[in-house]
């Protein structure tokens, strides 16, 4: 993405792909629930790089799931999901994510742009 060049992801956006490729199909409150932040800006930079995509939408709220891409195994060095590594077990079951667990979670902050490193935050490349 980014015309053939390498970009890094802030340990934000690591830990967001995470929940999505443990979690998935995961609407973005739920990946804001676990992590406990608002993750909208990490969710956009995540679809602009075409490493997380739309799954549908969540039967009972009409809420956008997301899924990992091929892209996201491609870049992981992985085949399948199945070769993701077992689940530490520091993230909360899903059934424990009640979407009014979001009322601390901060709001998003169109100006924010949380999604790209700054230079004295750790970053990977991806």
């Amino acid at each position: 993405m980014l015309d053939g060049r390498q970009a890094r992801l802030t340990q934000a956006a690591l830990e967001t792909l995470a929940v999505v490729a443990y979690r998935q199909p995961v609407s973005r409150s739920r990946v804001s629930a676990v992590r406990g932040v608002n993750c909208d800006g990490v969710m956009r930079t995540l679809l602009q790089r075409g490493l997380v995509a739309e799954a549908g939408a969540e039967p009972e709220t009409g809420a956008i799931l997301y899924r990992t891409t091929n892209y996201f195994l491609e870049r992981m060095g992985l085949r399948g999901l199945d070769e993701l590594p077992e689940l530490a077990p520091f993230l909360p079951e899903a059934e424990a994510v009640e979407p009014d667990s979001l009322e601390g979670v901060p709001s998003f902050d169109p100006d924010a742009d949380d999604s790209v490193g700054q230079p004295d935050e750790k970053t990977t490349e991806v």
